[in-house]
C-alpha cells in the first residue's frame, strides 16, 4: 500500500511517500480501507519531533475509512462498516490503517466522510473546551483565538450553540469573514486584544480565553479576564508559552489557566462516543457547519503541512490517499 513516512525527524520536506505493506490488525484492532485523512498539529509535532516518536513511522492520528478485516475479541465492529477516529490509529496517512477498536466510531450514514473527518480532532477539542473545559453558560462573553481556523469556527459554533457571545481574533481580512460566517459576533485583529475585548465587555473582560495559538497571544489573553475568568490554553501554533509568574493570577483578579489535551476528555469510549455522536448529530441536523480549507492527495502532504504550519488556512485541511477529485460534499459545507 502507498503511505506518507517520516523517515527522521524535521521539517516538512522530509515527508515522503513509499510503498509498504499492507498491516494486519491484532488483538483489539480492525483494518481500516482509508477514504479521508486529517491533517492536525499533532502531526507536524510528530513529525519534527516535538512529539517524540520512533522512526521512521507513518504519519497521520485521524482518519475515516471502511472497516476490512476484524481482529480478535472485536465484537461490536464488523466489516464494511464506515468508521472514524482520532486516537488509537496512528498511520492514517496511508491506504489502511490499523485502529484500537475502542476508539473507532461509528459513523453514520447521514454525514459523509469528509464531513466526519473534518470534524472529528477539531470538532471533538471544540466539544470538550466549551463544554468541560469552560463550561460555557448562556450569556457567557468569552474570546477565541484564531476563530477562522479548523478548531476556531467549531468552537465558535459550539459557544454559540450553548448560548454564548464569541469575540474572536484573526490575522487577515479573509479570515474576519470565514469567522463572521461561522458565528462570530465581534471579530478583531490579534493586536487589538485585550483593549477593545475590554471595551465590548463594558470594562468587564471575557469569561474564557479559549487560545490555540500560544506565545504571541498569552499575554493579551491573560488581561482579556474578567475576574475569576479561565485562560484555556489547547495549543501553541505560534510556540510555547511564557513561564507564568503565579502571583499574576492573584492581580489579575483570581484567574484560572490550564492546558487541556483530547487524551485526558476522551479517557473512556463512552466519554469519546458521547462527544463523537453529539457532534455527528448537530453536522447531521445542519447546526453545525464543516470549513474544508484545502484537499490533499498523499503526495502533496508536506505542502498540507507548510499551509498548516503557515497559520493562512481557514478550516480543516484534509488528505485522500485515492486522490482528490470528486471529493467535495454539499454535506462537508466545504
Amino acid at each position: 500500500m502507498r503511505a506518507v513516512l517520516v523517515p527522521s525527524s524535521g521539517a516538512a520536506g522530509v515527508l515522503q511517500v513509499e510503498d509498504i505493506d499492507r498491516p494486519t490488525p491484532g488483538f483489539g484492532q480492525v483494518l481500516v480501507r482509508v477514504a479521508v485523512a486529517g491533517v492536525n498539529f499533532m502531526d507536524v509535532y510528530q513529525r519534527s519531533g516535538a512529539v517524540p516518536l520512533p522512526t521512521p513511522f507513518v504519519a497521520g492520528v485521524e482518519g475515516v475509512g471502511t472497516a476490512v478485516e476484524v481482529g480478535g475479541g472485536v465484537d461490536d465492529l464488523s466489516t464494511g462498516q464506515r468508521v472514524g477516529w482520532l486516537r488509537g490509529g496512528q498511520g492514517s496517512y496511508a491506504e489502511y490503517a490499523v485502529v484500537d477498536a475502542a476508539m473507532a466510531v461509528p459513523v453514520p450514514d447521514a454525514v459523509s466522510d469528509e464531513a466526519a473527518a473534518a470534524v472529528l480532532m477539531q470538532g471533538v477539542t471544540a466539544h470538550y473546551l466549551a463544554t468541560d473545559t469552560y463550561r460555557v453558560q448562556p450569556g457567557d462573553t468569552v474570546l477565541v483565538h484564531a476563530a477562522a481556523g479548523g478548531v476556531g469556527q467549531l468552537l465558535t459554533q459550539v459557544v454559540k450553540l450553548r448560548g454564548g457571545r464569541v469575540i474572536g481574533t484573526v490575522s487577515t481580512e479573509e479570515k474576519a469573514a470565514a469567522a463572521r460566517v461561522a458565528g462570530a459576533d465581534e471579530v478583531l485583529r490579534y493586536e487589538e486584544a485585550p483593549d477593545r475585548v475590554k471595551q465590548l465587555t463594558a470594562g468587564n473582560g471575557v469569561a474564557a480565553v479559549y487560545d490555540g495559538v500560544g506565545g504571541a497571544t498569552f499575554d493579551a489573553s491573560l488581561a482579556s479576564l474578567r475576574p475569576r475568568g479561565v485562560l484555556v490554553v489547547y495549543g501553541t501554533a505560534s510556540g510555547p508559552t511564557p513561564p507564568l509568574d503565579i502571583p499574576r493570577l492573584n492581580s489579575g483578579g483570581s484567574l484560572y489557566v490550564t492546558r487541556p489535551t483530547v487524551v485526558n476528555y476522551t479517557a473512556t469510549r463512552d466519554e469519546l462516543r458521547a462527544r463523537t455522536d453529539e457532534l455527528f448529530g448537530w453536522v447531521a441536523s445542519g447546526k453545525l457547519r464543516i470549513s474544508v480549507g484545502g484537499r490533499f492527495s498523499l503526495a502533496d502532504a508536506a505542502r498540507a503541512h507548510e499551509e498548516l504550519e503557515s497559520r493562512r488556512t481557514t478550516g480543516k485541511l484534509l488528505l485522500f490517499p485515492a486522490g482528490t477529485e470528486g471529493q467535495a460534499d454539499p454535506r462537508s459545507g466545504g
